[in-house]
């Protein structure tokens, strides 16, 4: 899963945001970039790869400010390249995001009617269009990212930032997760704990549909129609190795708990709600081609092994009525 940092308060945020990414590394990425925000301008840089390589261009290319967000991205809707790392942009906003959009090309095929051009091939940048367009109507910020939370549909943590806005941030949740951690006339914004502790155990959770309005060390936590939400700091008492198990004994526990979850996510956005087809768009599969596929082939070791015999089992079973495939550990 992809990894979301944000900051707003007194210190550099390109140095911290990029630290704190890197305690989020073990949820796997692709890519990496941050976004800062100075003196009215915004400043990205991304990059494919490992984080050294977005810490190279930064010593190459520095930023200065003391708002920022940051992600380190696992591709989903298209393929792993800087054109497709995150933060996207559109007019004066700026977004990271984890999930999928599930509903982001109906809502791709509207914009481009209404003359809005792409520079990415992914779902989040529809996102940034669609707050962008509401703000240049002259709609306030908050208020524009809560009527495009109504507009879009599928899994999300988003985090954005508005170049004409600096005192704030904004924060929104839908079936997966989002952090805030309280400092001292400082706040930050992280998808998971590990990446704040070295800053602060004091943290607010967001649940499911609900927005946060983040600004120096303070906060307002709205539902979706808008009603503010009281919700008291928790203190986190784990050290940075039980916070990446989540609370659970060991990793293995953790990854048991969590394959309901993961389960949905890999599927999310892929199953038509319409008719239910399922569209692998990065795998140029055919009809006829899936129907040609006369051998599978499993490779695993430890417990997914047994997963793979669990699947051979029921592979001979089915040969009993068809010989048309077979499937090879």
């Amino acid at each position: 899963m992809c990894g979301i940092v944000g900051y707003i308060g007194h210190r550099e945020a390109a140095p911290l945001i990029l630290e704190s990414l890197r305690k989020l590394e073990y949820r796997g990425y692709d890519s990496a970039g941050i976004a800062v925000l100075h003196d009215g301008q915004v400043s990205i840089r991304r990059c494919e790869g490992k984080l050294s390589n977005l810490e190279s261009m930064l010593h190459r290319q520095p930023m200065s400010g003391t708002v920022g967000i940051g992600h380190t991205r696992w591709a989903t809707h298209g393929r792993p390249s800087e054109t497709n790392a995150h933060p996207h942009s559109a007019g004066d906003v700026v977004v990271v995001h984890n999930g999928i959009i599930e509903n982001y090309l109906e809502l791709k095929e509207q914009l481009a009617k209404r003359g809005t051009h792409f520079s990415s091939e992914t779902d989040t940048e529809i996102v940034a269009h669609l707050v962008a367009e509401k703000i240049q109507r002259g709609v306030d910020f908050l208020e524009a990212v809560r009527r495009t939370l109504r507009e879009i549909r599928g899994s999300y943590a988003l985090l954005f930032l508005n170049r004409r806005d600096p005192r704030r941030l904004i924060v929104a949740k839908n079936s997966t997760p989002i952090v805030i951690g309280w400092g001292e006339g400082e706040t930050f914004i992280a998808s998971d704990i590990p990446a704040l502790l070295d800053y602060t155990r004091k943290v607010t959770f967001l649940e499911d549909g609900e927005i946060g309005e983040v600004t120096l060390g303070s906060y307002r936590l709205l539902d979706g129609k808008g009603k503010t939400i009281k919700r008291p700091v928790k203190e986190i008492t784990w050290d940075a190795v039980a916070a990446q198990k989540g609370g659970f004994a060991h990793f293995m526990l953790k990854e048991i708990h969590d394959q309901p979850r993961a389960l949905a996510d890999t599927f999310r956005g892929r199953i038509s709600l319409k008719d239910g087809q399922v569209s692998l768009e990065d795998m140029k599969l055919t009809a006829t081609m899936a129907k040609q596929i006369k051998r599978f082939h499993l490779v695993a070791c430890g417990t997914a092994w047994h997963a793979c015999l669990v699947g051979q089992i029921h592979a001979r079973r089915d040969r009993r009525h068809s010989r048309r495939s077979r499937l090879w550990l």
